[in-house]
């Protein structure tokens, strides 16, 4: 496995954990006391304060990319990027001298739309949802592996609001300019794959044609595919898992121009 440095992202930490496998994750997690397995062997982790998304608390960087193209307003907040900057640095220099867990990974399933993503994580249990989330590169893809998007997960950091214009001291933050998602405050992973799944909806149609859709999908031995659209926990990954058809994904997928579907995640978020 090769090594990596992240001096380009600022960063001064004590030890890169790079790709370790879901066991070594699951056995760090329990030695750190961060989580316990349960009956069947599987792990638990407590996500603390918060056990689901923040959407008030989900902003974009407005600048010239996004400036004109993006509806703002209560679901698109926008956030300045001389804040940004501000925040990214304390967030770097608050994992100083810490471990971290990094994982390289893909995200859309059709390799004509695919998006290398690299994910920095505080903690190990992190890393392994990420394992779980995203595709995973081939040893071989990893030797010359170039992120496009970075994702810093860092739940232990809490912002000021006041210093650093969040509306509370969690946050999610993408920045379109420097294709970096910055997330702090809160333990809740799937912020780190609705991070990926927003800057998606904003790449897709824009430069690839390509309509990006929460919904869950299957296709039948015609090749005839399904889409079952609606708010989380109406029913999609439900109706999806038909025993007759072969599953594609449960949440988050695209329709391209060629009227192909493809997954975003490595499975399904359920």
């Amino acid at each position: 496995m090769k090594s990596i440095s992240l001096k380009e992202y600022g960063f001064e930490i004590n030890r890169i954990f790079y790709q370790l496998d879901p066991d070594k994750l699951h056995q760090m997690t329990l030695e750190r006391g961060m989580g316990k397995e349960v009956s069947n062997g599987a792990l638990a982790v407590n996500t603390g304060e918060f056990t689901g998304r923040s959407p008030m608390d989900r902003f974009i960087v407005r600048d010239d990319i996004t400036a004109d193209k993006v509806w703002w307003g209560d679901i698109n907040i926008p956030f300045s990027p001389e804040k940004f900057n501000s925040l990214y640095n304390k967030v770097i220099n608050y994992l100083k001298g810490k471990d971290v867990f990094v994982r390289d990974c893909y995200a859309c399933a059709d390799i004509n739309y695919q998006l290398n993503l690299r994910v920095i994580n505080e903690y190990p249990w992190s890393n392994l949802f990420v394992h779980n989330m995203f595709l995973r590169p081939q040893e071989e893809e990893l030797v010359n592996f170039e992120p496009e998007w970075t994702v810093i997960n860092a739940p232990g950091f809490m912002a000021d609001t006041l210093a650093d214009g969040t509306r509370q001291h969690n946050f999610a933050i993408l920045n379109f300019t420097r294709k970096v998602a910055l997330i702090g405050g809160t333990g809740y992973t799937g912020e780190i794959k609705k991070g990926i799944f927003s800057a998606l909806n904003f790449i897709l149609p824009l430069y690839k044609n390509t309509l990006p859709m929460h919904c869950s999908a299957n296709v039948g031995e015609k090749g005839d595919t399904a889409l079952f659209f609606g708010l989380s926990g109406t029913g999609k990954t439900t109706l999806s898992t038909d025993p007759y058809r072969k599953l594609i994904g449960d949440d988050e997928h695209g329709w391209t121009e060629e009227n192909t579907v493809f997954n975003f995640e490595g499975g399904c978020y359920a």
